[in-house]
Order: C-alpha cells, then sequence, then structure tokens
C-alpha cells in the first residue's frame, strides 16, 4: 500500500491489508477465494463509508496536514502549463516557502501566487514548512501588481499552517507585509481566484487570500488560528485540540454555511492524498469555471462585490429578533 494510514484510519488498513493478503494467497496457490474476497471488499466498502462520512473537524485537519497529500506545485504540473516561476521581492530575498510565477490555465495567461511545504526534512528546510516570510508576500504582491498592469487574472494556491513568526520574520515586520496584502487585494484591478488545498492558517493565509472567488477543498481547513494553538490558549493545554477544532468551525462545511468561502471542491474518498490525478482534475474544473465567472465582471462591479463579499464576514444577530413594529 502506497499510503500511511492515520490513526482512525487503522480499520480500513488492517482490511485492506487482509484483502490483499487473501488475493495473493489466491492466485499464488490456485485457491478459490472467492467468496470469501467478496465478503471482505462488501465489508471494506461498508467501513469506508463509516469512517469517511463521518470525520470530525479534527479528523479533517489531520487529512489536510498529511505527508503525502498533494501540495501547491503539484496542481501547478497537472491543472497549468507554460508554469515560470519568478523570483524575490525586490527588497530583500526570494521565499522559497512562496513559488510565485507565471502560467496558462487553458489559454488564459495567469499570475499564480502559491504556498509550498516539503516531502521530508531537507525540502521542509528549504521551504521553511510553507510558512512564508515577509518577502514572500511581498514578492506575491510584487506579481499581483503585474498582473494588474498587463490585465492578467490572479490565482492563489493556499497551503500553510501561518505565517513564519520568528525574530527575523518580525524584524522585516511580518504583519505589515500581511497588512498591506490585505489591502491591496481588496483594491486589485484584477479577477482574483483562491483556493485552499490544505492548511489554511490565520494571516498566513489570508495574505494571499482576499479573492473574489474563494474555493476549498472537501477536506482542507481555512481558520483564524490552529487548534492546538486555541487549544493551549483557552484550555491552558494542547490536548484539547480535537475540541478546538470543533469550536472553531473550520471544516470546508461549516466555511460554505458561514459563507466565508464559496464553493467545496471535492476530494477522492480518504483524501486527495490518495489520488493525486484525480482531485487536480477537480481543482481544475472548478479554477476554470470561478476565472470565468469573476472574468466577466466589469472592473468597477468587480471590486464592488468583493469589498461587500468580506464586509458581510462576522455578521451576526443574537437573542430575540425585534420587529419594527416593536420598536415603534
Amino acid at each position: 500500500m502506497d499510503w500511511q494510514p492515520l490513526d482512525f484510519e487503522r480499520s480500513i488498513f488492517e482490511l485492506d491489508r487482509r484483502l490483499e493478503d487473501l488475493k495473493n494467497h489466491s492466485d499464488k496457490h490456485d485457491v478459490d477465494l472467492d467468496p470469501a474476497i467478496k465478503d471482505l471488499e462488501a465489508k471494506l466498502r461498508e467501513t469506508r463509508r463509516s469512517v469517511y462520512g463521518n470525520l470530525t473537524a479534527w479528523q479533517r485537519v489531520q487529512i489536510a496536514r498529511h505527508t503525502q497529500r498533494p501540495f501547491a506545485l503539484d496542481y501547478v504540473d497537472r491543472c497549468f502549463t507554460n508554469w515560470v516561476e519568478l523570483h524575490g521581492d525586490r527588497r530583500f530575498a526570494d521565499d522559497r516557502a512562496m513559488p510565485c510565477g507565471l502560467a496558462l490555465l487553458d489559454g488564459q495567461r495567469c499570475v499564480v501566487i502559491t504556498h509550498q511545504k516539503g516531502r521530508n526534512t531537507k525540502e521542509n528546510v528549504m521551504r521553511n514548512f510553507g510558512c512564508a516570510h515577509p518577502e514572500g508576500y511581498r514578492k506575491a504582491l510584487r506579481l499581483m501588481r503585474l498582473g494588474e498592469k498587463f490585465r492578467m487574472p490572479v490565482i492563489s494556491l493556499i497551503d500553510t499552517p501561518g505565517a513564519f513568526p520568528g525574530v527575523g520574520s518580525e524584524e522585516r515586520h511580518i504583519s505589515e507585509a500581511i497588512a498591506v496584502n490585505l489591502r491591496e487585494m481588496m483594491r486589485l484591478r484584477a479577477p482574483i481566484v483562491a483556493a485552499v488545498i490544505g492548511e489554511g492558517g490565520s494571516g498566513g493565509a489570508l495574505g494571499i487570500g482576499v479573492a473574489d472567488h474563494v474555493l476549498i477543498l472537501e477536506n482542507a481547513y481555512y481558520s483564524v488560528i490552529s487548534p492546538e494553538a486555541c487549544s493551549a490558549i483557552l484550555w491552558r493545554d494542547r490536548r484539547h485540540a480535537a475540541e478546538a477544532a470543533e469550536a472553531l468551525k473550520l471544516t470546508a462545511q461549516d466555511l460554505l454555511k458561514l459563507e466565508v468561502v464559496d464553493e467545496i471542491v471535492p476530494e477522492p474518498e480518504g483524501g486527495a492524498h490518495r489520488d493525486y490525478d484525480s482531485v487536480a482534475a477537480n481543482v481544475g474544473r472548478a479554477l476554470r469555471r470561478a476565472l470565468q465567472q469573476v472574468s466577466q465582471l466589469p472592473i468597477a462591479e468587480l471590486l464592488e462585490k468583493r469589498y461587500q463579499k468580506f464586509r458581510r464576514l462576522g455578521v451576526f444577530s443574537e437573542g430575540k429578533t425585534v420587529t419594527a413594529s416593536a420598536r415603534s
């Protein structure tokens, strides 16, 4: 098997292994084990439906963080053509946690902004575990302004635990870099589509997430804080991360209800790491559809809709509704 099971997937993993052993034994010894194989396949299907049909928020967070999950450049390879990476913020350095560049999406030239993680220790050190420095956000903004100048839409692929909080990052004003991106993306005169493909952590995600249309993968999450950090603050103990994940309403399904995101992109059963090509095809279709939709709007209308979209977030009411007649 080419996938590493998470804790809640152990029962599926064991059934999968037993089924594989049965099939190998049947082939090797020319024994008719078809009835047993069919029974085990039925049990495996039922177990998968039971587990994946009732995932908790914490389990979805675990899937979003799976080390074998496709990362941004995997989607770039499969959804785009003619990818050309552009480097540097013209101030300090090039941030390898945020590969950015130009690419074609069905013949449409786009600016593509990404977060990128690594699959092993060496790659993670190079990519800083997907946690960008200020120069990453400044590079992203430089390219977005390039897109605005040459009338190219912007597509961002979000997958980060959060912006890097180290001393050097603070010295170079990470908060200011993200804040400037929020302001400038809000008034960027170009269509913007964002897709949360894994982790959408805090301001590090939002720094490239102000978009006209926000997509999120079925098992991705988008949150103001990680469940562990929330648990440490509220319970003074990180062991309550699962409870924090439920309370934060960070899953794709919750975010769609709250209108934080506009569309959920389906994943293969068990998560995107099970089938790269299938999930990339889903993401590609969703990006093309969203881009076509927002690109049809005049710029003035696009900017007004973008402004209103984010002004609506966080509006709520509580207690008894007071009617107009009661107020008078």
